[in-house]
């Protein structure tokens, strides 16, 4: 009756090691789990867990454990083991059958030694130098293969010197023993051949996320540093938020599945400008399209010039025979005044055609009365305004470089990204990645697009990514249009944002306190964009920012 019972509580045990096996999502702790379970069920006192190498042709030592000697290497242990691989054949080709763990693996078969000194078919020669370094004594060895559900080697599982719970010695591997380890490795080959598929098909989706931040970068240098720095600062902030023990938030926590889905977002958020045409992304001048359009408005004031000089010289061919010295004079005097009338007008239209924050009325007031008020004759011999109405509109654009239409297929890329990702059969544990990536031009007052979200209607971390996108876009130093901002005006900028209802507060406050713009500017910017910021007064509601 007690065998039986000892029976029934070792199978209890093996079922709660499968059930806990299949639950591991972690590798290393996988393997190091596989071990500990086969020591703990059998009673032995060390093991070692082999792995197949990547081509095939070798066992690798994954894992080493051996209580009484406390060795430990390889799993969550710093210190991997140093052992040489085990080739499964001979530099002649034939099978390395010489080697225990070796031998079971190439011929699919469980091998139970009671004492390997007393073992004449195999070699024990690194065993035993081991034993003679150490003081250990190797006797008892069970050596089982692993399998996958395709029948597969995968690895072997090995226990060395059970040791008698009654007497405290070693002693053989039993028959009951044997059939327990080979159920255990059996279930081990899932739990480790699922983990492994599971890491492939991640590996496999995380590379093709990089394939499309890749595409984006392909066509713009610009965007595609973006698409890193935005999940990179979107993890810091999640991080702060996540150790933030007072305030709003004070309960939110991320487990490491939560932490994976908000990388992947930060990731894809931007996955729909590889649907934005190139030359609207990278427009960096009012004037540009696929080239820079102000060499047009160049020619037309050479024109312009050319005209002025050959109207010059007419009048003075008028002058003609009486010569009139003072008359040329005054000639010579008007036309100097109308070239560099023409070269300001050229250099005025030049400044204005690069963006700027704020264009002031008096500048678009003077573009239009140069554009409409100067004519040329252009190449059909048509006199007609210096600008076109198309030119005009862009070069009074008031910020940046792109006109509200521009703005608008810009802005779209985020109804793409949407699109796109709620079109994908995302696994529970990323269902939330459209949502997370889809809010990041949302606004806390509901003013923000696509959907015009407020606060209360979006997750912690696509407001996180909010935040993330903004400050990024703000220090940039690689955008085709303006220079990354210093810290301290980046900042002042985002707590006006905070106060005007575009980003939420409580994050822009983790964001300051826990010095998350420092630790992303130490990475990310250059040196001389690093001034000094004055946390406490960005924090204060009641100090006014210039």
């Amino acid at each position: 009756m007690d065998s039986t019972q000892h029976l029934l509580e070792r199978l209890e045990q093996l079922h709660r090691i499968g059930a806990a096996l299949s639950r591991e999502r972690d590798i290393h702790h996988l393997l190091e789990s596989i071990l500990e379970a086969a020591k703990r069920l059998l009673g032995a006192d060390g093991g070692t867990l082999y792995r197949v190498t990547e081509d095939g042709e070798a066992l690798r030592f994954a894992i080493v454990r051996t209580d009484s000697l406390g060795l430990r290497l390889g799993g969550v242990s710093e210190e991997s083991p140093q052992f040489p691989d085990l080739p499964l054949r001979l530099p002649s080709g034939a099978l390395n059958d010489s080697l225990v763990a070796v031998h079971a693996a190439v011929h699919d078969r469980t091998i139970n030694i009671a004492d390997a000194y007393c073992q004449q078919h195999f070699d024990f020669s690194g065993t035993r130098a081991f034993d003679a370094r150490t003081g250990y004594r190797s006797q008892s060895f069970l050596t089982v293969p692993m399998k996958n559900h395709e029948n597969e080697l995968i690895g072997v599982l090995q226990l060395i010197n059970a040791i008698d719970p009654a007497t405290g010695q070693v002693r053989a591997f039993t028959a009951q023993d044997q059939r327990l380890a080979e159920s255990l490795a059996s279930q081990a080959a899932i739990a480790l051949s699922n983990r492994q598929l599971i890491t492939q098909l991640e590996t496999l989706f995380e590379s093709f996320v990089q394939l499309i931040n890749l595409a984006i970068d392909e066509k713009s240098p610009y965007t595609g540093g973006h698409c890193q720095r935005v999940p990179a600062l979107t993890m810091l902030l999640a991080e702060a938020a996540h150790a933030t023990t007072e305030g709003p938030l004070a309960e939110f926590a991320m487990s490491e599945r939560d932490r994976y889905e908000l990388k992947m977002a930060g990731l894809l958020h931007d996955c729909g400008k590889i649907t934005t045409p190139v030359h609207v992304v990278d427009k960096a001048t009012k004037l540009q399209t696929l080239y820079d359009r102000i060499g047009l408005v160049d020619t037309r004031f050479e024109v312009l010039k050319r005209d002025a000089r050959i109207d010059m010289l007419r009048r003075q061919l008028a002058l003609r025979p009486v010569a009139d010295a003072h008359a040329e004079a005054q000639l010579q005097a008007t036309l100097g005044r109308q070239l560099q009338a023409l070269d300001e007008e050229r250099d005025f239209l030049r400044h204005c055609n690069h963006g700027v924050e704020a264009m002031p009325e008096a500048d678009q007031q003077r573009v239009r009365a140069i554009g409409q008020g100067r004519r040329w004759r252009n190449p059909d011999g048509v006199t007609t305004a210096l600008l076109t109405a198309e030119e005009l509109q862009n070069l009074t654009i008031r910020s940046g470089t792109l006109t509200q239409a521009e703005r608008d297929v810009i802005n779209h890329h985020i109804v793409s990204t949407i699109n796109m990702l709620e079109s994908l059969p995302w696994p529970r544990h990323l269902r939330n990645v459209p949502e997370y990536a889809g809010g990041h031009h949302e606004r806390m007052d509901g003013r923000g697009y696509p959907r015009g979200l407020t606060r209360e209607q979006m997750s912690w971390q696509a407001r996180m990514l909010g935040v993330a996108d903004i400050f990024e876009a703000l220090t940039a130093a690689d955008r085709p249009y303006k220079q990354g901002m210093k810290l301290s005006q980046a900042l002042a900028i985002m707590r006006r944002m905070a106060d005007g209802g575009h980003i939420d507060p409580d994050l822009f406050a983790v964001f300051l306190r826990q010095q998350v713009y420092l630790r992303y500017a130490e990475r990310f910017l250059d040196p001389g964009q690093i001034d000094a910021v004055d946390v406490q007064r960005l924090l204060r509601a009641d100090m006014p920012l210039d």
